[in-house]
């Protein structure tokens, strides 16, 4: 599955990848896995589609200042999205802060912002394709 299908940037996958398995060796982070019914969710509504909801979740309910119940915002399933925040330590302001350095107190830009969506992105990528029986093809 190539990085293009959730939309990720080339430049940073790889960065993003070490990111990812530094985050994945927390046992805290690596119990999270997509359901068949996420992954199914996935699949048929497809990369652009998880993407674009993502963008919105994070926009809604992590890149203010001070979000809304903070630390307690991101549900911990029933959309793909969620379960890759909790996943890749997107979830909140504190674990941006964290485990990706990004402060809390100001809202996050927009760069940070698509740096989380990628994260967020390539994780389920990642964990589509280690699916069993997975052909890594996305859609």
């Amino acid at each position: 599955m190539g990085t293009a299908d959730m939309g990720t940037a080339d430049k940073g996958t790889a960065d993003i990848d070490r990111q990812l398995v530094r985050i994945g060796a927390q046992p805290f982070r690596a119990k999270f896995h997509l359901s068949g019914r996420e992954r199914e969710m996935v699949q048929r509504l497809g990369p652009l589609t998880i993407r674009r909801h993502a963008v919105d979740f994070i926009a809604t309910r992590v890149a203010p200042a001070a979000p809304a119940k903070d630390g307690k915002q991101t549900p911990y399933r029933g959309h793909p999205v969620f379960v890759a925040q909790h996943a890749t330590a997107t979830c909140c302001r504190g674990c941006l802060a964290r485990w990706h350095g990004i402060a809390k107190g100001a809202a996050l830009t927009d760069e940070e912002q698509v740096l989380v969506v990628d994260i967020i992105a390539r994780w389920i990528e990642r964990e589509l394709a280690a699916a069993p029986g997975s052909t890594g093809q996305f859609g």
